[in-house]
């Protein structure tokens, strides 16, 4: 089991760079991957970004091209930098630790989740 921690949460303007971390309560297994997902308002959650312990990623169309996830195996702690962001990137964001399953990415804990709003 393990918890996880996040930071960076808030209201920032559109185009402004924000960057939410997520910090482990205990090192990051080797079979381990960490993602970020997004819930907007009257929306389903959705995957936004995940890297595996092999420095694989992917990305959300949304996402992709503005934002980066990264991770700091010394920290335990993984980040999503979120570049250019635009008011449909309002949400509640999630970090999660999971596995690669069948090629997906599958969340096993979660954050407690940080709310991030973009405003015009």
């Amino acid at each position: 089991q393990v918890q996880l921690v996040e930071s960076g949460g808030g209201l920032v303007q559109a185009g402004r760079s924000l960057r939410l971390s997520c910090t482990a309560s205990r090192s990051i297994f080797r079979d381990e991957a960490m993602g970020w997902y997004r819930q907007a308002p009257g929306k389903q959650r959705e995957l936004v970004a995940f890297i595996t312990s092999g420095g694989n990623t992917g990305y959300a169309v949304s996402a992709k091209g503005r934002f980066t996830i990264s991770t700091d195996n010394a920290k335990n702690t993984g980040y999503l930098q979120m570049n250019n962001p635009k008011p449909e990137d309002t949400g509640v964001y999630y970090c999660g630790l999971g596995v690669m399953i069948a090629g997906q990415y599958r969340a096993q804990y979660w954050g407690q989740g940080t709310q991030v709003t973009v405003s015009s």
